[in-house]
Protein backbone atom coordinates (compact mmCIF):
# COMPACT_ATOMS: atom_id res chain seq x y z
CA UNK A 1 0.00 0.00 0.00
CA UNK A 2 1.45 3.71 -0.79
CA UNK A 3 -0.90 5.46 1.11
CA UNK A 4 -2.04 4.93 4.76
CA UNK A 5 -5.38 3.56 4.46
CA UNK A 6 -6.71 4.65 8.37
CA UNK A 7 -6.56 7.77 10.03
CA UNK A 8 -5.83 7.93 13.65
CA UNK A 9 -9.63 9.41 14.14
CA UNK A 10 -10.47 5.75 12.43
CA UNK A 11 -7.70 4.21 15.08
CA UNK A 12 -9.76 5.91 18.03
CA UNK A 13 -13.41 4.38 17.36
CA UNK A 14 -12.03 1.34 16.64
CA UNK A 15 -10.26 1.01 20.21
CA UNK A 16 -13.41 2.44 21.56
CA UNK A 17 -15.10 -0.37 20.37
CA UNK A 18 -13.53 -2.50 21.13
CA UNK A 19 -13.52 -1.11 25.16
CA UNK A 20 -17.53 -0.75 25.07
CA UNK A 21 -18.57 -3.45 23.31
CA UNK A 22 -20.80 -1.29 20.84
CA UNK A 23 -20.85 1.02 18.66
CA UNK A 24 -23.48 2.92 20.10
CA UNK A 25 -21.80 3.47 23.76
CA UNK A 26 -18.49 4.07 21.57
CA UNK A 27 -20.08 6.93 20.30
CA UNK A 28 -21.05 8.11 23.19
CA UNK A 29 -17.91 7.73 24.84
CA UNK A 30 -16.35 9.76 21.99
CA UNK A 31 -19.25 12.36 22.06
CA UNK A 32 -20.00 11.73 18.69
CA UNK A 33 -23.27 10.16 16.86
CA UNK A 34 -23.85 6.28 16.44
CA UNK A 35 -24.10 7.22 12.40
CA UNK A 36 -20.86 8.67 12.13
CA UNK A 37 -19.17 5.71 14.22
CA UNK A 38 -20.57 3.30 11.52
CA UNK A 39 -19.93 5.68 8.31
CA UNK A 40 -15.89 5.55 9.89
CA UNK A 41 -15.77 1.54 9.99
CA UNK A 42 -17.15 1.68 6.86
CA UNK A 43 -15.10 3.51 5.53
CA UNK A 44 -12.15 1.73 7.04
CA UNK A 45 -12.91 -1.27 6.02
CA UNK A 46 -13.47 -0.41 2.38
CA UNK A 47 -9.77 0.83 2.86
CA UNK A 48 -8.42 -1.65 3.84
CA UNK A 49 -10.42 -3.64 1.95
CA UNK A 50 -11.12 -6.27 4.49
CA UNK A 51 -14.25 -6.79 7.24
CA UNK A 52 -13.16 -5.55 10.76
CA UNK A 53 -16.92 -7.08 12.40
CA UNK A 54 -18.61 -9.45 11.97
CA UNK A 55 -22.74 -7.59 12.16
CA UNK A 56 -24.39 -10.65 13.70
CA UNK A 57 -24.58 -11.10 17.38
CA UNK A 58 -25.60 -8.04 19.62
CA UNK A 59 -22.21 -7.36 20.71
CA UNK A 60 -19.44 -5.71 18.22
CA UNK A 61 -17.64 -8.80 17.38
CA UNK A 62 -14.35 -8.40 15.84
CA UNK A 63 -12.73 -10.34 13.05
CA UNK A 64 -9.14 -12.00 12.99
CA UNK A 65 -8.33 -8.61 10.84
CA UNK A 66 -10.23 -6.25 13.28
CA UNK A 67 -7.95 -7.33 16.24
CA UNK A 68 -4.81 -6.94 14.32
CA UNK A 69 -5.63 -3.84 13.26
CA UNK A 70 -6.18 -2.87 16.82
CA UNK A 71 -2.86 -4.66 18.08
CA UNK A 72 -1.39 -1.94 16.32
CA UNK A 73 -3.42 1.08 16.24
CA UNK A 74 -3.01 0.75 19.97
CA UNK A 75 0.48 1.33 19.67
CA UNK A 76 0.58 3.86 17.17
CA UNK A 77 -1.64 5.84 19.45
CA UNK A 78 0.11 5.63 22.43
CA UNK A 79 3.36 6.65 20.29
CA UNK A 80 1.16 9.57 19.49
CA UNK A 81 0.95 10.28 23.34
CA UNK A 82 4.19 9.87 24.09
CA UNK A 83 5.14 12.33 21.27
CA UNK A 84 2.98 14.57 22.74
CA UNK A 85 4.26 14.49 26.04
CA UNK A 86 7.82 14.73 25.09
CA UNK A 87 6.79 17.99 23.26
CA UNK A 88 5.12 19.45 26.12
CA UNK A 89 8.11 18.82 28.10
CA UNK A 90 10.06 21.28 26.29
CA UNK A 91 7.91 23.70 28.38
CA UNK A 92 9.83 22.91 31.48
CA UNK A 93 6.94 21.37 33.78
CA UNK A 94 4.90 24.43 32.73
CA UNK A 95 2.40 21.84 31.67
CA UNK A 96 1.77 18.36 30.52
CA UNK A 97 0.41 15.21 31.52
CA UNK A 98 1.75 12.77 34.28
CA UNK A 99 -0.48 9.28 34.03
CA UNK A 100 -0.25 7.43 37.61
CA UNK A 101 -0.99 3.94 37.61
CA UNK A 102 -2.22 1.84 41.09
CA UNK A 103 -3.24 -1.03 42.27
CA UNK A 104 -6.60 -1.24 44.27
CA UNK A 105 -5.50 -0.34 48.08
CA UNK A 106 -2.29 2.22 46.93
CA UNK A 107 -4.50 3.83 44.19
CA UNK A 108 -7.07 3.96 46.98
CA UNK A 109 -5.35 5.40 49.96
CA UNK A 110 -1.56 5.78 49.25
CA UNK A 111 -1.94 7.62 45.56
CA UNK A 112 -4.32 10.78 46.40
CA UNK A 113 -1.65 11.85 48.88
CA UNK A 114 1.06 11.46 46.82
CA UNK A 115 -0.57 13.32 43.64
CA UNK A 116 -1.67 16.39 46.11
CA UNK A 117 1.99 16.81 47.20
CA UNK A 118 2.94 16.82 43.73
CA UNK A 119 0.12 19.16 42.57
CA UNK A 120 1.34 21.32 45.28
CA UNK A 121 4.62 22.06 43.16
CA UNK A 122 3.55 21.35 40.22
CA UNK A 123 0.22 23.03 39.54
CA UNK A 124 0.45 23.13 35.54
CA UNK A 125 0.83 19.13 35.52
CA UNK A 126 -2.60 17.58 34.99
CA UNK A 127 -2.21 14.35 36.43
CA UNK A 128 -4.70 11.59 35.94
CA UNK A 129 -4.65 8.29 38.28
CA UNK A 130 -5.82 5.15 36.65
CA UNK A 131 -6.48 2.40 39.34
CA UNK A 132 -6.71 -1.50 38.42
CA UNK A 133 -5.69 -4.99 39.20
CA UNK A 134 -1.61 -5.32 39.22
CA UNK A 135 -2.30 -7.09 36.42
CA UNK A 136 -3.57 -4.83 34.09
CA UNK A 137 -1.48 -2.02 35.67
CA UNK A 138 1.45 -3.86 34.87
CA UNK A 139 0.42 -4.04 30.86
CA UNK A 140 -0.13 -0.28 30.90
CA UNK A 141 2.81 0.61 31.98
CA UNK A 142 4.53 -1.94 29.66
CA UNK A 143 2.04 -0.42 26.89
CA UNK A 144 3.43 2.94 27.65
CA UNK A 145 -0.64 3.87 28.31
CA UNK A 146 1.47 4.87 32.08
CA UNK A 147 4.01 6.57 32.77
CA UNK A 148 4.83 4.93 36.50
CA UNK A 149 2.55 2.62 38.67
CA UNK A 150 3.17 1.80 42.21
CA UNK A 151 1.57 -1.65 43.13
CA UNK A 152 1.19 -4.01 45.76
CA UNK A 153 1.21 -7.80 43.60
CA UNK A 154 3.30 -9.48 41.85
CA UNK A 155 4.22 -8.42 38.02
CA UNK A 156 3.02 -11.07 35.09
CA UNK A 157 5.69 -13.03 34.87
CA UNK A 158 6.00 -12.38 31.04
CA UNK A 159 6.78 -8.81 31.53
CA UNK A 160 9.00 -9.12 34.10
CA UNK A 161 11.81 -8.62 31.38
CA UNK A 162 10.30 -5.68 29.84
CA UNK A 163 9.41 -3.78 32.98
CA UNK A 164 12.07 -1.95 36.08
CA UNK A 165 10.54 -3.24 38.84
CA UNK A 166 11.78 -1.36 42.31
CA UNK A 167 10.65 -2.56 45.65
CA UNK A 168 9.50 0.61 47.24
CA UNK A 169 8.11 0.11 50.80
CA UNK A 170 6.91 -2.00 52.89
CA UNK A 171 2.81 -2.20 54.06
CA UNK A 172 1.79 -3.74 57.06
CA UNK A 173 -1.45 -5.85 56.83
CA UNK A 174 -2.93 -5.45 60.09
CA UNK A 175 -5.36 -7.58 61.97
CA UNK A 176 -8.35 -4.82 62.84
CA UNK A 177 -11.46 -5.77 65.61
CA UNK A 178 -14.45 -4.27 66.30
CA UNK A 179 -14.07 -0.95 68.95
CA UNK A 180 -14.44 -2.58 72.59
CA UNK A 181 -13.14 -6.23 71.58
CA UNK A 182 -11.86 -7.78 74.71
CA UNK A 183 -8.23 -7.62 73.90
CA UNK A 184 -5.43 -9.62 76.41
CA UNK A 185 -3.07 -6.71 77.99
CA UNK A 186 -1.00 -5.26 75.47
CA UNK A 187 -3.12 -6.00 72.60
CA UNK A 188 -1.30 -9.20 71.25
CA UNK A 189 -3.43 -12.11 70.54
CA UNK A 190 -1.49 -15.26 70.35
CA UNK A 191 -1.74 -17.42 67.24
CA UNK A 192 -4.18 -20.01 68.11
CA UNK A 193 -6.69 -17.05 68.95
CA UNK A 194 -6.87 -16.15 65.44
CA UNK A 195 -9.32 -19.61 64.71
CA UNK A 196 -11.75 -18.31 67.15
CA UNK A 197 -12.51 -15.39 65.63
CA UNK A 198 -15.02 -14.95 62.46
CA UNK A 199 -13.02 -13.43 59.82
CA UNK A 200 -14.35 -11.15 57.06
CA UNK A 201 -12.06 -11.14 53.96
CA UNK A 202 -11.69 -10.30 50.29
CA UNK A 203 -12.63 -12.73 47.75
CA UNK A 204 -10.53 -15.68 47.63
CA UNK A 205 -9.16 -14.55 44.56
CA UNK A 206 -8.18 -11.00 45.40
CA UNK A 207 -4.19 -10.63 45.50
CA UNK A 208 -4.03 -9.07 48.92
CA UNK A 209 -5.77 -12.12 50.09
CA UNK A 210 -3.47 -14.77 48.26
CA UNK A 211 -0.32 -12.47 50.36
CA UNK A 212 -2.06 -12.85 53.53
CA UNK A 213 -2.59 -16.43 53.28
CA UNK A 214 0.78 -16.96 52.22
CA UNK A 215 2.17 -14.81 55.06
CA UNK A 216 0.08 -16.79 57.61
CA UNK A 217 1.21 -20.46 55.93
CA UNK A 218 5.06 -19.30 56.72
CA UNK A 219 4.19 -18.26 59.61
CA UNK A 220 2.42 -21.82 60.95
CA UNK A 221 -1.12 -20.63 60.81
CA UNK A 222 -3.45 -22.37 58.59
CA UNK A 223 -5.50 -19.60 56.46
CA UNK A 224 -8.24 -22.83 56.12
CA UNK A 225 -8.37 -23.15 59.46
CA UNK A 226 -9.26 -19.49 60.00
CA UNK A 227 -13.44 -18.98 60.68
CA UNK A 228 -14.19 -16.95 57.01
CA UNK A 229 -17.59 -15.47 57.71
CA UNK A 230 -18.09 -13.46 55.05
CA UNK A 231 -16.40 -12.26 51.60
CA UNK A 232 -16.92 -8.75 50.37
CA UNK A 233 -15.54 -6.98 47.71
CA UNK A 234 -13.96 -3.76 48.77
CA UNK A 235 -11.79 -2.73 51.73
CA UNK A 236 -14.50 0.07 52.60
CA UNK A 237 -17.35 -3.04 52.82
CA UNK A 238 -14.64 -5.21 54.91
CA UNK A 239 -13.49 -1.53 57.31
CA UNK A 240 -17.91 -0.88 57.57
CA UNK A 241 -18.35 -4.39 58.66
CA UNK A 242 -15.48 -5.09 61.26
CA UNK A 243 -16.52 -1.78 62.90
CA UNK A 244 -20.20 -3.00 63.01
CA UNK A 245 -19.02 -5.63 65.14
CA UNK A 246 -19.01 -8.71 62.33
CA UNK A 247 -16.30 -9.81 62.76
CA UNK A 248 -12.26 -9.40 62.40
CA UNK A 249 -10.54 -8.69 59.25
CA UNK A 250 -6.85 -8.25 57.55
CA UNK A 251 -6.30 -4.49 56.29
CA UNK A 252 -3.66 -2.43 54.77
CA UNK A 253 -2.68 -0.22 57.36
CA UNK A 254 -2.67 2.56 55.21
CA UNK A 255 -6.62 2.17 54.92
CA UNK A 256 -7.12 2.40 58.37
CA UNK A 257 -5.14 5.56 59.56
CA UNK A 258 -8.54 7.96 60.38
CA UNK A 259 -10.53 5.07 62.17
CA UNK A 260 -7.68 4.32 64.44
CA UNK A 261 -7.39 7.85 65.08
CA UNK A 262 -11.18 8.15 65.38
CA UNK A 263 -11.20 4.65 67.85
CA UNK A 264 -14.08 3.20 65.09
CA UNK A 265 -11.75 0.06 64.64
CA UNK A 266 -8.80 -1.34 66.99
CA UNK A 267 -5.25 -2.88 65.71
CA UNK A 268 -4.22 -6.21 67.26
CA UNK A 269 -0.51 -7.61 66.91
CA UNK A 270 -0.56 -11.41 66.84
CA UNK A 271 2.91 -12.44 69.14
CA UNK A 272 5.48 -13.06 67.23
CA UNK A 273 4.10 -12.20 63.72
CA UNK A 274 4.13 -9.33 61.59
CA UNK A 275 2.02 -9.28 58.17
CA UNK A 276 3.80 -7.27 55.51
CA UNK A 277 3.90 -6.97 51.65
CA UNK A 278 6.51 -5.20 49.30
CA UNK A 279 4.52 -2.10 47.04
CA UNK A 280 6.62 -1.97 44.18
CA UNK A 281 7.40 1.42 41.50
CA UNK A 282 7.53 0.19 38.20
CA UNK A 283 8.17 1.79 34.96
CA UNK A 284 9.22 0.56 31.23
CA UNK A 285 12.51 1.89 30.75
CA UNK A 286 12.32 1.69 27.34
CA UNK A 287 9.70 4.53 26.72
CA UNK A 288 9.86 7.95 26.86
CA UNK A 289 9.87 9.12 30.72
CA UNK A 290 8.84 12.82 30.79
CA UNK A 291 10.09 15.54 33.32
CA UNK A 292 6.96 15.21 35.19
CA UNK A 293 7.25 11.47 35.42
CA UNK A 294 10.94 11.96 36.48
CA UNK A 295 10.07 14.26 39.06
CA UNK A 296 7.33 12.41 40.85
CA UNK A 297 10.12 9.56 41.48
CA UNK A 298 12.50 11.87 42.11
CA UNK A 299 10.76 13.90 44.68
CA UNK A 300 7.06 12.49 45.99
CA UNK A 301 8.19 8.64 46.48
CA UNK A 302 10.74 9.02 48.84
CA UNK A 303 8.90 11.67 50.72
CA UNK A 304 6.42 8.98 51.57
CA UNK A 305 8.67 6.31 52.96
CA UNK A 306 9.47 8.21 55.30
CA UNK A 307 5.70 8.61 56.16
CA UNK A 308 3.84 6.04 59.25
CA UNK A 309 2.26 4.12 55.71
CA UNK A 310 5.37 2.12 54.99
CA UNK A 311 8.81 1.19 56.17
CA UNK A 312 12.04 1.65 53.34
CA UNK A 313 12.20 -1.67 51.15
CA UNK A 314 15.71 -1.30 50.96
CA UNK A 315 16.32 -1.38 53.98
CA UNK A 316 15.06 -4.68 55.35
CA UNK A 317 15.21 -8.13 53.46
CA UNK A 318 14.69 -8.61 49.96
CA UNK A 319 11.92 -11.03 50.64
CA UNK A 320 8.99 -10.16 48.79
CA UNK A 321 6.56 -11.48 50.93
CA UNK A 322 7.86 -12.46 54.69
CA UNK A 323 6.95 -13.64 58.38
CA UNK A 324 8.98 -11.90 60.69
CA UNK A 325 9.29 -12.38 64.57
CA UNK A 326 9.58 -9.70 66.86
CA UNK A 327 9.55 -8.93 70.17
CA UNK A 328 7.35 -5.95 70.75
CA UNK A 329 5.21 -6.40 67.49
CA UNK A 330 2.66 -3.80 68.76
CA UNK A 331 5.27 -1.00 69.28
CA UNK A 332 6.39 -1.16 65.29
CA UNK A 333 4.62 1.17 63.34
CA UNK A 334 4.75 1.58 59.26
Amino acid sequence: MSEIPFTLDQLRILKAIAVEGSFKRAADSLYVSQPAVSLQVQNLERQMDVPLFDRGGRRAQMTEAGHLLLTYGEKILSLCQETCRAIEDLQNLQGGTLIVGASQTTGTYLLPRMIGRFRQRYPDVSVQLQVHSTRRTSWSVANGQVDLAIIGGEVPAELRDVLTIEPYAEDELALILPPGYPLPKGGTVQKDDLYKLNFITLDSQSTIRKVIDQVLSRAQIDPKRLKVEMELNSIEAIKNAVQSGLGASFVSISAIEKELQGRMLQRAAIEGVVVRRTLSAIVNPNRYRSKAAEAFMNEILPEFTDRPLATKARDRAPDKIAAETTKKPAEQAL
